[in-house]
């Protein structure tokens, strides 16, 4: 039995940040209905054709889910909703528009007054209150707003993260928030009310530079692949044009990268390279020592030194190194989902089950289980008809 089975969520969600999170959820068992608009659906559905012409984000986020199709703004599909939350949900998750949900009677006031062990998780750019409340969010904005784009990218010009970070952070903030409130309804029956902001989600993972820069000291420079103030660490040239990335995290290993590594022992005794802070002030100097040292050499033969020296270091890898990366296929990480084109692979989540796996089951057409959800809410064929002829499903 999954830890989450016999809890069911209903999410009003598009994008990253809320799908991240009821994934995550519906991996550990939980019974997610995913409510879309109909005839469009999450908008993420539309962000791009990769997988087999469907959206890469959308398939990464939304496997284990069921989908219901409701105009919230129609009458009947707000009845629908309310009885749905109100019969089935433990937990509602949404991240519309600032204001949307409680408008549509979906605040936490509400529900609870109904239904007191209900807990319900916003997620916004935010916060629910503050001046900047009512902003627009996206994850490049709050990449921005965060201060996380002022200490990546190079010194000519910042750069975003690859990855949606902001969304993923208030995912993983959700996910975790939420794993906490079912907890402690277990000990008092009461639900909660759960405010997640991708602006402090972000920060709270921007926060070693926060410090670093404290009272108004000098923030950490922008290096690009390099770390802004460990050294050496980062990306190095071989002379075969393929690049290795390394990393120091103390004298004891820098001796022996000195020795092992460069054979260049002397190196490790020199007064402008004696500490880390001296070694990164002279990064420049150091570099082009490495680079020299590692010319004549290929990137395994440089790996092959500094595995024997006990440095840490790894492959430069691109997307389609990952997909057949050896260390994912020796421990099977992956499986095959269902999806409406077709079986595809996808990773297993982080972490060891011992008792039977996580939950990956299909990636949901839009409306799928629509005529299913309502038929166990007690609809008849005819009345769901009478429903999809007025555009409320």
């Amino acid at each position: 039995m999954r830890p989450l089975e016999g809890i069911t969520v209903v999410t009003l969600e598009h994008a990253i940040a809320a799908p991240f999170a009821t994934r995550q959820l519906a991996d550990l068992g939980a019974r997610v209905i995913k409510v879309e608009r109909p005839g469009v659906g999450d908008f993420a559905r539309g962000y791009d054709e990769r997988v087999r012409g469907l959206a890469s984000h959308f398939v990464w986020t939304n496997r284990s889910k069921e989908s219901l199709t409701l105009d919230v703004k129609h009458p009947e599909a707000q009845k629908i909703l309310k009885r749905l939350i109100t019969e089935q949900a433990d937990v509602v998750v949404q991240n519309l528009a600032p204001g949307a949900a409680a408008r549509l009677g979906l605040s936490y006031a509400a529900l609870s007054e109904v239904k007191p062990g209900i807990i319900v998780c916003d997620i916004s750019g935010y916060g629910s209150d503050g001046p900047y409340r009512d902003k627009k969010a996206y994850d490049l904005l709050i990449q921005s707003e965060s201060g996380f784009l002022s200490v990546t990218g190079t010194e000519a010009e910042p750069s975003k993260a690859g990855p949606s970070i902001a969304d993923i952070s208030a995912g993983m903030y959700a996910y975790s928030n939420i794993l906490a409130a079912l907890l402690q309804r277990q000990k008092t029956g009461h639900g909660q009310h759960l405010d997640i902001s991708m602006l402090e989600s972000l920060v709270e993972w921007t926060t070693y530079p926060l410090y670093y820069a404290f009272e108004g000291a000098t923030p950490p420079r922008r290096t690009g692949a390099s770390h802004a103030t460990i050294y050496p660490y980062g990306p190095f040239p071989a002379g075969d044009g393929k690049v290795v990335m390394l990393g120091l995290q103390n004298e004891r290993e820098w001796a022996g990268f000195c020795d092992k590594v460069l054979l260049q022992p002397g190196l490790a005794q020199e007064e402008r390279f004696s500490s880390n802070s001296k070694r990164s002030a002279a990064r420049d100097e150091l570099r082009a020592l490495i680079v020299a040292a590692f010319a004549d050499l290929t990137a395994e033969q440089v790996i092959a030194r500094l595995d024997d020296a006990q440095i840490a270091n790894a492959h430069v890898n691109t997307m389609h190194d990952v997909w057949v990366h050896p260390q994912l296929k020796a421990r099977q990480r992956w499986r095959e989902v269902s999806t409406p084109a077709g079986q595809v692979p996808a990773l297993l989540p982080p972490g060891s089950w011992e008792e039977g796996e996580p939950r990956m089951d299909a990636v949901p057409a839009l409306g799928e289980h629509t005529e299913a959800i309502l038929l166990d809410l007690g609809y008849s064929h005819d009345q769901i008809g009478d429903l999809h002829a007025a555009g409320a499903i």
